[in-house]
């Protein structure tokens, strides 16, 4: 029986674009040819759908547990996007999965197959899953302590390309705005983009401690903290943030101020989620392949679960720039 992996394969796309396209998803943004093709390739390998699957019962149970509350999902849509991703192929390879509220883990994760654990975690946390399950790959988060299966961003290279593209532009007053994850206890945990950031300004003497702001992972925060460096009467000419949600607060803070991006304030975002195109003028960011890590996830989750491998594996996933309006050149 053909699978979504052989369609995916043949057509030379990933399994979430022929999941959606397979289940008619309209919000997904692919070419018509590219829709035609995989539709004819399942046809021709007499692809049978999730729901025409009658009379057999899902054979695995996953458990997908947050790192992250619901509100912090809505408000950053970064890990919604993962986490969809992730039910979209795990419903196609019919395998029954369960969402786990970060205070349910003990409770909810017992007797399954596996577990896809996304965002961050405390040491603490992070051995109460393994003690839960020892199926386990994390995403977007890789445990300093043992060794595990993880996926991750390659975020040092990611604000490199980022700062490397302004300076290109000649701009040498670059301003940073991002956030901070707390855990439970209300531990400060480190972001990489902010260190990397620092860490870049400082190797080329252009650090400006005025132009620097962290909140929280959300458009209210960024407004907040745009406002608050523009409100001084001195900003750069270029700004690096750390998600593509608190940039578009930032654009309403620049706009608010009488300002133009890109002609008085390049900005460059993080993440190019689905609005980010879409915004005016469209948004300069850093593309993270939120689909590959999906499925890279399950892949590695199945690999511990039906190959029963044993050696933990380590995928670090590279970013895009993508060039679009919100960035211009210094004169």
């Amino acid at each position: 029986m053909a699978t979504i992996r052989d369609i995916a394969e043949r057509a030379g796309v990933s399994l979430a674009t022929v999941s959606r396209v397979l289940n008619y998803d309209e919000t997904l943004n692919v070419s018509d040819i590219t829709r035609k093709k995989v539709f004819e390739i399942a046809q021709e390998l007499e692809y049978v759908t999730t729901k025409e699957r009658k009379g057999k019962k899902p054979t695995l149970r996953i458990g997908i547990v947050k790192g992250y509350s619901d509100r912090e999902e809505i408000e950053d849509t970064y890990y919604l996007f993962i986490r969809h991703s992730i039910e979209g192929i795990l419903q196609e390879e019919k395998i029954e999965y369960l969402n786990i509220e970060k205070e349910e883990k003990d409770h909810k994760a017992k007797n399954l197959d596996g577990i896809i654990a996304i965002g961050g975690f405390t040491d603490k946390e992070v051995r109460r899953l393994v003690n839960t399950n020892s199926n386990i790959v994390f995403v977007d988060n890789c445990p300093e302590e043992g060794d595990y299966d993880c996926v991750v961003v390659d975020m040092k290279r990611a604000v490199k390309k980022a700062l490397d593209y302004l300076t290109s532009l000649g701009h040498e007053s670059i301003g940073f705005i991002g956030g901070r994850d707390y855990t439970e206890q209300g531990e400060i945990e480190d972001d990489i983009r902010e260190k990397a950031y620092y860490k870049y300004m400082k190797s080329k003497d252009m650090l400006h401690e005025d132009f620097i702001r962290l909140g929280k992972f959300t458009p209210g925060s960024g407004y907040r903290l745009m406002k608050e460096i523009l409100d001084n009467g001195r900003y750069p000419t270029a700004f690096f943030i750390a998600n593509d949600s608190m940039a578009i607060g930032a654009y309403k803070a620049i706009l608010e101020k009488g300002l133009k991006i890109p002609e008085d304030i390049s900005i460059i975002g993080f993440n190019d989620i689905s609005t980010a195109q879409y915004i005016v003028p469209p948004l300069t960011t850093m593309k993270i392949y939120t689909e590959f890590m999906s499925e890279t996830a399950v892949q590695l989750l199945m690999e511990r679960i039906k190959d029963e491998r044993k050696i933990s594996k380590k995928v670090i996933v590279p970013t895009k720039l993508i060039i679009r309006e919100s960035c211009k050149a210094l004169e």
